[in-house]
């Protein structure tokens, strides 16, 4: 996939707040691109509330301080679907009633155009995550390291301007968690985005290879 120059992504005294209740002291996070930082800390701590909060997908039932850039732009005043954030959750999220290659489709950017144009990225993206010869394929009948590598070519996709990795490795075995991490951090480093892994395990922040922030 081509590369690109996403922009650090930057957070500033950032806390989160519900029922009056800070869910966590000030965070001051910078994210060059291609790097990736892991955030960890116990349940219940707020650390998928912190993604939404940078996706502009939190529920209004919080408060919130601090400020959220990308490349140097707040992302404050912008909706979601033009922060260009690319998600990966515990659960692939592909859809059952469309085939790979139409849900790799669902991921192209509006700018894209022509039949011809969106077959050869759907195309590329297979083999880069080598599934070639996949794309009319039901997601049903693909392996779980299959389904997550469909799920993050979908989102690379789309061209994210950072990507945000919300413990999507906890539902895989050893072996395969070891090698799905590995392929997401190296496409990310490869595409130049800058990532933000939560999770609770240690050797994932290790894959990560970035800096370790425990959220308190």
């Amino acid at each position: 996939m081509t590369q690109q120059n996403a922009g650090a992504l930057a957070l500033e005294e950032v806390t989160l707040s519900l029922n009056g209740t800070r869910l966590f002291s000030p965070l001051s996070i910078t994210v060059p691109s291609g790097a990736a930082t892991t955030v960890m800390g116990p349940s219940g701590c707020g650390k998928s509330s912190l993604l939404a909060y940078i996706c502009g997908t939190l529920e209004p039932d919080f408060d919130t301080a601090g400020t959220v850039s990308l490349a140097n732009e707040d992302l404050a005043p912008l909706p979601p679907e033009r922060r260009r954030i690319g998600i990966l959750f515990q659960d692939d999220l592909l859809f059952p009633h469309l085939s790979v290659g139409d849900n790799l489709a669902f991921g192209l950017p509006p700018e894209t155009r022509g039949r011809t144009q969106r077959e050869e990225l759907i195309a590329a993206a297979l083999a880069d995550a080598d599934l070639d010869g996949m794309a009319d394929r039901d997601p049903a009948t693909l392996s779980g390291g299959q389904r997550a590598r469909v799920a993050l070519m979908r989102t690379l996709l789309s061209r994210p301007r950072a990507l945000l990795l919300d413990e999507p490795f906890s539902k895989l075995d050893s072996d395969l968690r070891t090698r799905v991490r590995n392929f997401v951090f190296a496409h990310a480093r490869a595409n130049n985005v800058p990532t933000l892994l939560v999770t609770h395990d240690p050797s994932d922040a290790e894959a990560a290879g970035g800096d370790v922030v425990e959220l308190l």
